[in-house]
């Protein structure tokens, strides 16, 4: 079931958009005159976004709220701005970057701006919902809790689910703080993930609270008793003559290929209930994350922040550090750090702002670090159920836990220690055919159904001839 679920995806054209590079001649009106207009005294957040060719700061009164979005051209609100915003991205994902659009949308940007009665924040809504070339919207709802469809393994809140108006009635979920692809699902793919729910997951038992979990691994400790139990009599008993006795010979046969399954049904076992037992751990990772209050008065002058990075910009976002406040500046090759007072570069600004992540959360020392390392792709420690990417693993000398922090929201993403290592490792390796990675995701995945349905044969087959026996 598991290889088939993650192969029976809905088709998008994209799952991460490419950065847009900023001119400074789209900044028409400073951050602090739009914030000041729209009677904000202070923020979470603020980044750059744009729709089409209309540019607008991102601003987040407060941390899991829902953003408002000012014109970089005239300060003006765009009304239900993160509505239109979860649209037009969702919009990008599944069709791609529209043909039509400008080469260079900057200077497209600037040429309407000084059109005669142009307003950016009317372009974008009729950018959004009077697009003649895309699919339609039907519905778009903003996510704050999991449900049925969109579950817990999905990590990220607050997202936006935006249902279009196609045969397959596919839903894409986009979170807007960070234009990010946090997942897809049509009709087809939710008909095989009821199926999933009731055979793999055992849905139909989480009324029961933890006493599904004591069920799961009574399962496991039974189907591993009875393999290691029915190899031990593999090894004190023998094979009895045959004599022509066609009987004889089928059962010899399914006693050593069933030798062979039962190595993989321990493995499954054995990983399976080690993976149950290290549910009922309360998973807190949502508990850690930075709440900043910024006041409206901060100055951003964004032709001096492209002088310090001396770089083209992507992006921007505001961050609080040991008491001092920085630009955190996505350019064109990496990340900078920038003092938002006298525009001084912090060397290895995003390394330092991860370990102090860390400690914010550790409640360790800075000087206790032993590695900030950056961790760009999944693997057996942080894996692809941490969801978040990229991410920097902060290691301690004397503190058994490994913290990954997610640096552009300033969110722990997951916490590990050597036990939860080990269990990762055993389930992995024994349970979801890791070993098998050195032939890709599709020999992983061939290995899996292949070692199923090799055991689901040999079940069948040893029902038949006890049934034989027993009829005699």
């Amino acid at each position: 079931m598991h290889p088939l679920m993650t192969n029976i995806k809905p088709r998008v054209a994209l799952q991460k958009l490419s950065p847009v590079t900023i001119d400074s001649s789209a900044i028409r009106v400073p951050l602090a005159i739009a914030l000041q207009q729209n009677r904000i005294a202070s923020f979470h957040s603020v980044r750059l976004i744009h729709i089409d060719t209309n540019f607008f700061y991102q601003v987040q009164p407060q941390v899991n709220k829902a953003p408002v979005y000012l014109s970089a051209s005239n300060g003006k609100l765009l009304p239900m701005g993160d509505w239109l915003y979860a649209q037009y991205l969702a919009r990008l994902f599944l069709e791609g970057q529209p043909a039509s659009s400008p080469s260079n949308p900057h200077a497209a940007h600037i040429a309407m701006a000084e059109e005669e009665g142009h307003d950016c924040c009317n372009a974008a809504t009729a950018c959004v919902l009077n697009n003649t070339t895309g699919t339609k919207v039907a519905n778009v709802s903003r996510l704050t809790a999991f449900d049925k469809e969109y579950k817990y393994v999905n990590r990220i809140l607050p997202v936006h689910k935006v249902t279009f108006n196609r045969a397959d009635g596919i839903r894409i979920y986009v979170e807007t703080t960070q234009d990010r692809f946090a997942f897809a699902m049509d009709n087809k793919r939710a008909v095989f993930d009821n199926i999933f729910q009731l055979l793999h997951t055992w849905s139909w038992l989480d009324a029961l609270g933890t006493t599904k979990l004591y069920s799961i691994i009574a399962i496991c400790l039974l189907a591993f008793t009875t393999s290691v139990l029915g190899i031990y009599i593999f090894f004190i008993t023998k094979t009895k003559k045959m004599n022509g006795n066609g009987t004889l010979k089928a059962r010899r046969n399914h006693r050593y290929t069933a030798i062979v399954g039962a190595a993989f049904t321990i493995a499954w076992a054995f990983s399976g209930g080690w993976h149950a037992l290290e549910k009922f751990k309360t998973d807190d990772r949502d508990a850690f994350y930075i709440s900043n209050h910024f006041p409206a008065k901060i100055n951003l002058d964004f032709a001096r922040l492209q002088q310090a990075v001396n770089k083209p910009v992507s992006n921007i976002s505001l961050i609080k550090m040991n008491e001092q406040t920085w630009w955190r500046v996505l350019t064109s090759t990496d990340i900078a750090f920038v003092n938002a007072g006298d525009y001084s570069v912090l060397p290895n600004g995003e390394e330092k702002y991860a370990g102090w992540l860390a400690t914010q959360f550790s409640k360790q020392t800075a000087t206790a670090i032993k590695s900030v390392t950056a961790v760009t792709k999944f693997n057996d420690e942080y894996n692809f159920s941490d969801k978040r990417l990229p991410v920097w693993k902060v290691s301690y000398a004397k503190h058994p836990d490994r913290y990954f922090v997610e640096t552009s929201t300033g969110r722990l993403s997951v916490r590990v220690n050597d036990s939860e290592l080990r269990e990762g490792y055993s389930f992995a390796i024994l349970h979801k055919h890791h070993f098998m990675d050195w032939g890709g995701k599709t020999a992983r995945d061939y290995s899996t159904m292949f070692w199923v349905f090799f055991q689901i044969v040999l079940i069948v087959v040893g029902l038949m001839l006890w049934w034989r026996k027993s009829t005699k």
